[in-house]
């Protein structure tokens, strides 16, 4: 049986963006329940409570920011955020975004997110929005000046030292957060503290023993072992189904 198409609302300010991105999302069969031309006016919409799987809105928009309407939403809904300027998907991500686009977005491009909101939104009544944290997630770390995308699902864990969020992917790669609490709040459960610098993703554990004082010592795919603290040691562990 096949699934209802999305339903997508798009917010973009120049009038032949917004005409482009509505006609592709149509012709990838999508259903735009709304294209609207402020950030404002997004908010708006959603207040009257219609359904929405996911919301496509410009970074940069007259009242408020995609940025700004995304802090604001009266529910969890995934976003896509639509931008000229790649240095904005770091932000983007520190808000836990789906997916960014750069403009002029191309029908191939969209493809690939359309896929992932498919693998991350849920068809329960009134199409509305339901996230799986298990599901696809990527998130940008620095390569020269610019940014590439790492999957979550290749990283072991989290590290901030230095001033800087390291990821570890079988190497050490400089991350876009500057602080844990950041990256924390972009991955959501998708990861469990370690202890006030660290971070692990729970699918990564191989294994764990006892250590000093009731901390945990916690083997991770590639051989690594962590110690985690006292006080973050009972939620790992309840993560991990060992409670």
């Amino acid at each position: 049986m096949s699934r209802p198409p999305l339903r997508v609302l798009v917010a973009e300010d120049e009038p032949f963006n917004l005409r482009r991105l509505t006609r592709l999302l149509r012709e990838a069969g999508c259903e735009v329940v709304a294209a609207l031309e402020d950030g404002p006016s997004v908010l708006a919409w959603l207040a009257r409570g219609e359904g929405v799987d996911a919301l496509f809105l410009d970074i940069q928009m007259p009242g408020l920011t995609g940025l700004d309407v995304n802090a604001d939403l009266p529910r969890p809904i995934p976003v896509v955020f639509v931008t000229a300027y790649a240095e904005h998907a770091v932000r983007a991500f520190e808000q836990a975004a789906t997916d960014y686009l750069l403009k002029p977005v191309t029908a191939e491009r969209l493809a690939a997110t359309l896929q992932r909101l498919r693998a991350t939104v849920g068809n329960g009544a009134g199409h509305e929005a339901t996230l799986r944290p298990t599901g696809p997630f990527r998130f940008p770390v620095r390569a020269g000046a610019g940014l590439v995308l790492v999957d979550l699902a290749k990283t072991t864990h989290f590290l901030f030292e230095d001033g800087v969020v390291w990821a570890f992917v079988g190497e050490r790669l400089r991350t876009a957060w500057k602080t844990l609490a950041e990256a924390e709040l972009a991955l959501g459960p998708r990861v469990v503290r370690g202890h006030r610098h660290l971070l692990i993703r729970p699918e990564a554990v191989l294994g764990v023993r006892a250590g000093d004082s009731g901390r945990l010592l916690v083997r991770l795919a590639g051989g690594v072992e962590l110690e985690v603290s006292r006080g973050a040691a009972p939620a790992l562990k309840a993560r991990l189904g060992l409670t």
